[in-house]
């Protein structure tokens, strides 16, 4: 082969041309599209990204990115109600926080009924402006709250016994998974997340 063969054949492999199919971009295109910008640092950063690719958008687009964000979000918020371990906050997250909401859940609290007992009270003492009688409310409320904190005290309780049964092995500290047993168990049942997956009465194993 000669040199002018060989140069040739050079020139025709450093040609690269685009898969079958496809035109091959011209020089002018594929600078025109610039570098491949980085990931945003901040969240600051991300929404102004954002914005900026909103305002390329017509308004069929926009409603039509919307409505996918609607529903992927709609999507997340019910498997993080579900219990699915990936969508959960960080202090639900972990069969230990699972089990510890199932003996919540299975058992009838009286820490549940402080809110609507103590938003009863207050009506209560703003609907009868006599002195006595809110006086008399205010013992009342006293000798709730010292219900519900001893109810808060017996659930951490029987929660961290009922845990340090079945996890032996866990580290986690009691007064944090008592005080997680509590706070739940404050909340009304249908407004608990994620919601209850057992029945009251239920036997928790």
């Amino acid at each position: 082969m000669s040199e002018a063969e060989l140069a040739t054949a050079r020139e025709a492999g450093a040609r690269v041309t685009a898969p079958k199919g496809r035109p091959t971009p011209k020089r002018n295109q594929t600078r025109s599209r610039g570098p491949v910008a980085p990931a945003p640092m901040t969240s600051a950063e991300a929404r102004k990204r954002k914005k900026a690719v909103k305002q390329t958008m017509s308004k069929e687009e926009r409603k039509a990115d919307k409505l996918v964000r609607r529903a992927a979000l709609a999507e997340r918020r019910e498997k993080m109600m579900s219990g699915e371990d990936a969508y959960l906050l960080p202090r639900d997250k972990g069969p230990l926080r699972r089990y510890a909401r199932d003996v919540v859940d299975a058992r009838r609290n009286l820490l549940g009924l402080f809110m609507p007992a103590a938003l009863a009270l207050v009506f209560v003492m703003l609907s009868l402006p006599s002195v006595q009688i809110q006086y008399y409310v205010q013992f009342v409320m006293l000798g709730l709250v010292l219900v519900m904190v001893a109810d808060g005290l017996l659930i951490g309780r029987k929660v961290n016994k009922a845990v340090d049964a079945k996890f032996p092995d866990n580290t986690e500290s009691g007064w944090k998974l008592g005080f997680y047993a509590a706070s739940r168990a404050s909340q009304l049942r249908r407004m608990r997340a994620p919601r209850p997956q057992v029945e009251r009465g239920a036997t928790v194993a």
